[in-house]
């Protein structure tokens, strides 16, 4: 296959070239209440050439067909030269690499019967719906991923990189008369079937939450400290900080070019976010992005000031910075763009108890349910909490959003946990119609003051 791939390079007419090839076996149970919903599994095979021409633009041609391989390179260049561009496009110098990379991991779940697999989602259904009957609906889901992706482009770089993941899954919902309460927890890994296995605590944490959500009362409206645990700090610093540091937003929207300035204060000397690829065995982990950019370690905040973002090599160019490894595509059918790695707030010094022991009436935030986010201004649910009374914490609450301005919230965190984790959730991150992206997140607990509280 290789030589095939370096003789379409070499025909190619346009100032650069690149070719993308995936083959991807996947796999994926699910369980929806007593009922078996999805059994099956597939394998995908196909690549994306991308032509460059300066002056003109780019051109893109998808295929599922080696054998036209010569044809698709042509047609992207003819795309491409039909384009118009503003002003000439220029890509931030990247060395040439030629490496392969296989995957480690111990029970290979490709291995795995679907029949074992259908077993182990059917047992974490099992436990949800057999600890209590105010559970009245359940999802539970298994899925695993292999991919081996080949990028070869016409400046030299060959790159042949395989990326496994396996994920885990429950979903519950708990009625009790007219009050409905749910609960999740995911797990995923990329090192093995066996990192999937005996998650039955999982399950059942899951049902018990949605259950005892049905006697928390809703929280009271106002204005809080707010302890925020490592879950939904980590949602928040993607959702909130993450997606405005992605280079291609910032250049193409002036507010955001003017909020996103290198060297603006965003938080207190304590404050340190980074977004990092090479760390081994996370779910945003990819050595090499998709233009064969080699990952690294991006400080974005350092000290609370910004310090960086995150860029392919056309928005490197741009603004006349480096390519930081953050080039990424869902799939073989969509060109890559600038997306996040494994993003996280970096460790601090103060412990859970400290953190809350001087709080007289305030909020422990946990997990996350989503929310949504217009440039500064953010709001996120949390799937449960617990109030703060006296510096200990008190009963349950439900139905708590906070909201905000992002560089106010900033500011406002004053405490920074000692107790780090990185996410090993199954979710992913969707943008420019690709999704789900597998992505990163960590985070310690953070303290934040003053935070908006929505709710009763």
């Amino acid at each position: 296959m290789r030589d095939r791939i370096q003789e379409a390079l070499k025909r190619s007419r346009a100032d650069y070239t690149e070719i993308r090839i995936e083959e991807k076996e996947t796999s994926r149970v699910v369980f929806r209440g007593r009922e078996l919903e999805t059994a099956g599994a597939n394998l995908d095979k196909g690549g994306i050439v991308r032509c460059l021409i300066k002056n003109k633009g780019w051109g893109v041609a998808t295929f599922n067909d080696l054998d036209d391989l010569l044809n698709k390179v042509d047609q992207a260049h003819q795309c491409a030269l039909v384009g118009s561009v503003p002003e000439p496009i220029e890509l931030a110098p990247v060395e040439p690499v030629e490496k392969g990379m296989t995957a480690e991991i111990g029970r290979d779940f490709r291995d795995i019967s679907l029949a074992e697999k259908k077993a182990l989602a059917d047992r974490y259904n099992q436990v949800m719906l057999a600890h209590s009957e105010k559970i009245i609906d359940t999802q539970a889901v298994y899925a695993d991923t292999f991919s081996r992706v080949t990028l070869a482009t016409s400046e030299g770089t060959y790159i042949e990189q395989e990326r496994p993941s396996v994920v885990i899954g429950a979903f519950a919902i708990a009625r009790h008369g007219d009050n409905v309460q749910q609960a999740h927890e995911a797990f995923s890994s990329t090192q093995g079937f066996e990192y999937v296995l005996e998650k039955d605590e999982l399950a059942r944490k899951t049902a018990e939450k949605a259950v005892e959500l049905l006697d928390a009362k809703p929280v009271k409206a106002g204005q809080y400290p707010v302890v925020v645990d490592q879950m939904l700090a980590g949602v928040f610093i993607h959702e909130a900080f993450g997606h405005l540091s992605e280079a291609d937003f910032v250049y193409e929207n002036p507010k955001a070019r003017e909020m996103m300035t290198l060297g603006r204060r965003f938080g207190q000397g304590l404050l340190n976010v980074f977004d990092d690829g090479s760390i081994p065995d996370l779910r945003g982990t990819t050595l090499y992005d998709d233009e064969g950019t080699p990952a690294r370690r991006n400080w974005l905040i350092k000290d609370g000031v910004l310090v960086g973002r995150l860029h392919s090599r056309q928005t490197a160019a741009k603004m006349g910075e480096s390519a930081s490894g953050n080039a990424r595509a869902i799939n073989y059918r969509f060109a890559p763009i600038v997306r996040m790695t494994n993003t996280a707030i970096e460790n601090g010094s103060t412990s859970f108890e400290d953190m809350i022991k001087d709080i007289q009436l305030g909020i422990y935030a946990c997990d996350a349910y989503g929310g949504q986010t217009q440039l500064e201004n953010f709001s996120f649910s949390s799937g449960y909490a617990y109030m703060i009374r006296d510096g200990k914490l008190a009963e349950m609450v439900k139905d708590v959003i906070l909201s905000g301005n992002l560089f106010t919230t900033l500011e406002n965190i004053d405490a920074i946990g000692n107790d780090f984790q990185w996410l090993n959730t199954g979710g992913g991150c969707g943008k420019g119609n690709q999704y789900p992206l597998p992505v990163g997140m960590g985070a310690p607990h953070i303290r934040i003051q003053n935070v908006v509280i929505g709710g009763e």
